[in-house]
């Protein structure tokens, strides 16, 4: 017998076109979906575990109960569009100009490009109307993307046609037993709360109305058969990488077969396409694997470096920034004061927060207003800029270039740019209003203070704010009214991506009220992200859990504050709100004025620690290793792609009665290799560290305590 062929490299699109099947494979997962060009369909066939070329060619594609049921296309065709027997989410809706929506798919061609880059072209037999179905198998990974382009094909002479759904994708499940819907929901400083349940049979629909990300919700859904664990167990997941409003709806049929239908925009919010124009969607990211949600997480974490984020190689320095210090009474002096002090901490980069510009004495007025604030700064901010550089560190600022105050320069001249009907109270929230950033002579104005801005006083790294969602989002230009829930975003998009190009090393944080702008999209044109407003120790590890779920440790700006904590009121060590910090990127946000100089003694040695993980924990592997809220413990630990480093961070929130904690059964190392702590000198196998465990290390007494340890393998 000969042996079986090996199946091809991962990152490869087949194409067997007798049968019309197409197989995308990454390094441990395939994708099969079939081609019908006679009936206009594209049928979703597998997802899952690989499968051999010639068995995907003949395996059958699901169609319910039988051939003849009623909506036997749903749930399996590739892009569901609105029309003919379907009765499922529609990924595709056309009002016409006539006022019809049905549509009927014809294939017209399939493409590969690159042997990793499949197209399938289709259009409506007799409407103009022309949609492209994109799939893209990034190297070095387990994810899949896709996208849709779609094009108003008659002549210049027609009227505009109105998508009124546009998904990026519709990604099929097969059938299981059971399903469970893993999600994070909270609300501003309390993002990112994880949560698994069963979703019900029928829709259930995750979304942002607010024309942006939110703090409420994140556009990521995992699912499983209700079996999977961190570390085993199928898990089938996908995220959408749009900055602006998204919904994410999950179907579940009574024969137990599931699927994601992703887009951009929430109900009612429509595009309007004009003739021989294209409408691009977001991509939709992928993932199936068999380890669990921690195995599905480190494939996220491996695309966000690789494949989303401007500068992967870099590490993120060490961060302090002065809001908590100074608030709104901020000016050159008390900056220069804090400066000094950051820097004999080994601080690596010095950000003046809110307060430097305008009229802005608080939060009512000089928003829009971008020079700095006369009496606070009456030099400018380029001799605090050049202090800082001279004390070795890098030198930041805040904005929030999106948003305007009533009382401003700004606005008196140009009350017209802000989101706005007019027949309706503008509604202020924060005492601030939203310009429209979806208009380009609003977007250029943005550019031109922002360059002056950087150049003028040598800024490296900005601060980018949004503090308040969307209201009375009025159209202007003919476009829909609501267009602007996913236009402004794209705006966005297009002012960072002309300011990093005059500007390559700049480097930007997005935050938006805390957590409120965290997804994929902004992640490609950013280099962190403000995780949220809530810099309690103890809260920061429920919410850094659920972020960790598909962003990476590198991207997490993480804050050590003063304590007692100026949001909750907790009183914690400065050990533990370092330790809680270093599990990202570290930031201090205190008034270190105001601490002693042996909180200043123990501060600096822990940034020295945290320098020496910090490859670890922004660039490796992470392993979730004990949940918050799962017991007495949590731990979370790191290890390089070697596997010749790790570093293992460990709290007890709250102190209670009962056994001592098995010990941390670690992940990722080398069996055969032996490993030293490095601080007390012990060494273990990996194979024993991963069997037996990392005994647990001695906390100190009381509530909030917390550990690190530090392995290297030495043979």
């Amino acid at each position: 017998m000969s042996a079986p062929a090996s199946p091809p490299p991962s990152g490869s699109v087949e194409f067997d076109e007798p049968s019309g099947t197409v197989v995308l494979r990454t390094a441990a997962s395939c994708y099969v979906l079939r081609v019908d060009r006679a009936e206009g369909t594209v049928r979703h066939v597998h997802w899952g575990a690989p499968v051999p070329t010639a068995d995907a060619a003949a395996l059958p594609v699901w169609a319910g109960h039988d051939d003849s049921f009623e909506g036997r296309r749903d749930g399996v065709e590739e892009y569901p569009v609105e029309g003919g027997a379907r009765f499922g989410v529609p990924a595709l809706e056309v009002r016409f100009a006539e006022g019809g929506s049905p549509l009927e798919p014809r294939v017209e061609d399939v493409r590969i490009t690159g042997g990793d880059h499949l197209v399938i072209a289709l259009r409506d037999r007799s409407r103009p109307l022309a949609w492209e179905l994109h799939y893209r198998v990034p190297s070095g990974g387990d994810v899949l993307e896709r996208w849709t382009e779609l094009t108003h094909t008659a002549g210049p002479d027609a009227q505009p046609l109105h998508l009124t759904r546009y998904a990026s994708a519709h990604w099929p499940l097969p059938q299981r037993p059971g399903w469970r819907l893993s999600s994070v929901h909270g609300g501003w400083s309390a993002e990112n709360r994880l949560e698994r349940t069963a979703p019900a049979v029928g829709e259930t629909t995750l979304t942002s109305r607010r024309g942006h990300t939110g703090h409420h919700a994140n556009p990521w859904v995992m699912l499983d058969a209700g079996h999977a664990d961190e570390e085993q167990g199928e898990v089938w997941a996908t995220a959408l990488a749009t900055s602006g409003s998204w919904r994410l709806t999950v179907q579940r049929t009574a024969a137990q077969r599931a699927g994601v239908v992703a887009s951009e925009g929430h109900e009612g919010v429509e595009v309007a396409l004009a003739p021989g124009r294209r409408y691009v969607t977001p991509i939709s990211v992928a993932v199936f694997g068999t380890g669990g949600f921690g195995g599905v997480s480190r494939a996220f974490h491996t695309y966000v470096r690789r494949h989303v984020l401007p500068h992967p190689d870099e590490l993120r320095p060490v961060l302090y920034n002065s809001w908590e210090a100074t608030s709104f009474e901020v000016g050159e002096d008390n900056q220069l004061a804090l400066a000094r002090r950051a820097a004999s901490l080994g601080v690596e980069l010095f950000v003046v927060d809110d307060g430097w510009f305008g009229a802005r004495d608080d939060d009512r007025a000089g928003l829009g207003d971008w020079t700095p604030h006369p009496r606070r700064f009456p030099r400018g901010l380029r001799p605090l800029a050049g202090e800082v550089h001279r004390l070795g560190m890098s030198f930041g600022v805040w904005v929030e270039p999106e948003m305007v105050n009533a009382d401003s320069d700004l606005f008196r001249a140009h009350p017209d740019w802000v989101l706005h009907l007019p027949d309706r109270a503008a509604t202020e929230l924060r005492h601030q209003l939203v310009l429209d950033f979806s208009r380009p002579e609003v977007t250029d104005w943005a550019y031109a203070w922002l360059h002056a801005l950087v150049g003028d006083n040598a800024v490296d790294f900005l601060k980018w704010d949004f503090n308040r969602s969307f209201t009375e989002a009025g159209g202007h230009g003919g476009r829909p009214a609501r267009q602007v829930y996913t236009e402004h975003a794209r705006g966005v998009y297009r002012l960072l991506d002309r300011l990093r190009a005059a500007f390559p090393a700049l480097r930007i944080e997005a935050c938006a009220g805390g957590g409120g702008r965290i997804d994929l999209g902004i992640l490609g044109r950013t280099d962190q992200v403000w995780t949220s407003d809530n810099t309690d120790a103890v809260d920061r590890l429920t919410i850094q859990h659920g972020f960790s779920q598909v962003y990476p440790a590198g991207v997490m700006s993480a804050w050590v504050t003063d304590s007692p904590n100026p949001l909750t009121g907790r009183t914690v060590p400065l050990a533990f709100r370092f330790h809680s910090a270093m599990a990202g990127v570290l930031g201090i946000g205190g008034d270190l004025t105001r601490w002693t100089g042996a909180e200043i003694e123990e501060a600096a040695r822990l940034v020295g620690r945290y320098k020496d993980i910090r490859p670890l924990v922004q660039h490796g592997r992470q392993y979730r290793l004990l949940a918050p809220g799962e017991g007495p413990l949590t731990a979370v630990q790191y290890t390089d792609a070697e596997a010749r480093r790790a570093a293992v961070l460990v709290w007890r929130a709250g102190t209670s009665f009962g056994p001592a904690h098995p010990p941390l059964r670690l992940r990722g190392l080398d069996p055969a290799g032996r490993y030293r702590d490095d601080a007390t000198g012990a060494e273990w196998s990996g194979s024993t560290l991963t069997g037996y465990g990392l005994p647990v290390p001695a906390l100190p007494d009381g509530d909030c305590a917390s550990a690190l340890v530090g392995l290297r393998r030495v043979a």
